[in-house]
């Protein structure tokens, strides 16, 4: 009876295995196709070599996208690499009326991010309750151009990102914590080493290996940001479209019955290459960290 139970196993993973068959490996490999040849939505299209990776080197919306998207990532990296964890390790004391913080900083995780979008809209709009507010007590003398400006689009997007993520890495960050051993910290404070101290010297080193899993997490988010430039700019990437991310200008590309899906194609591979750069970095630092 034992040698027909072998493949208990395999019926156990199965369904996984045929999710991440259907839902992954094909379309990794399906795209990795049509980024040679220059098919449309509707179906049809021509093998075109490689016409289509040296068509990107001519693109001034994917160099501007790709600005964007690193900059994204540059203002994002250490707010929320190191912004959670701070706010971690003040939500793990035991202080009167901590649980309302905790909930307050977790709420925006859950909070749906179309809701999200509508909210910060209505905040910073010209006539929004920002600028109203501003306006009002005489700090502007006109309403700041949060949702039309280039650059301000850019950095109002990054500040709601920020907002929304805080509580999320928080968790990971809690969790962490919990695993540090307090004998450590006690040890150390017998040995006379302050708070300060302590927090570099203990905690830190402990948490090596979750910061910078943060940090991959952080990064790869940031270069891959759709939802919060798509609407605080309603779909149209700010003006003239400079405030699009390589996410945007792959869905408009795509999108429509003139669409091109393999020029889409092409662009997605070039953001999976720049998604896996700061991976390497952040993985090689860690591993010298470690051997060090």
């Amino acid at each position: 009876m034992k040698s027909h139970r072998w493949f208990t196993p395999w019926v156990l993973v199965l369904p996984a295995l045929l999710w991440l068959a259907v839902f992954s490996i094909w379309p990794s490999l399906n795209t990795i196709r049509l980024s040679f040849t220059n098919t449309k939505p509707l179906g049809g299209g021509d093998f075109v070599g490689i016409r289509n990776f040296v068509d990107l080197f001519h693109d001034d919306q994917l160099a501007n996208a790709l600005l964007n998207s690193v900059i994204y990532m540059l203002v994002c990296l250490p707010l929320l690499t190191i912004g959670p964890l701070l706010i971690a390790i003040l939500v793990q004391k035991k202080l009167p009326g901590i649980t309302f913080f905790r909930t307050a900083f977790y709420t925006p995780v859950i909070a749906s991010a179309v809701v999200v979008g509508l909210i910060w809209t209505w905040l910073l709009d010209d006539r929004g309750l920002i600028n109203n507010m501003a306006t009002s007590l005489g700090f502007l003398q006109g309403p700041m151009p949060f949702l039309t400006d280039r650059w301000l689009v850019l950095f109002s997007a990054i500040s709601l990102t920020v907002w929304k993520g805080l509580g999320y890495y928080m968790i990971i960050y809690v969790s962490a914590l919990g695993n540090v051993p307090k004998e450590l910290h006690e040890a150390a404070a017998v040995d006379g080493a302050g708070v300060l101290r302590r927090f570099f010297n203990v905690t830190l080193p402990s948490l090596r290996n979750t910061i910078v899993l943060v940090a991959i997490l952080v990064s790869v988010s940031a270069l891959r940001v759709f939802s919060e430039l798509y609407l605080l700019t309603g779909g149209k990437g700010g003006p003239g479209g400079k405030d699009m991310s390589v996410v945007m200008l792959i869905q408009q590309y795509a999108r429509g019955f003139y669409g091109d899906l393999g020029y889409a194609s092409a662009l997605s591979i070039v953001l999976f290459a720049v998604t896996i750069v700061p991976m390497l970095v952040l993985a090689r630092i860690n591993q010298k960290a470690n051997d060090s």
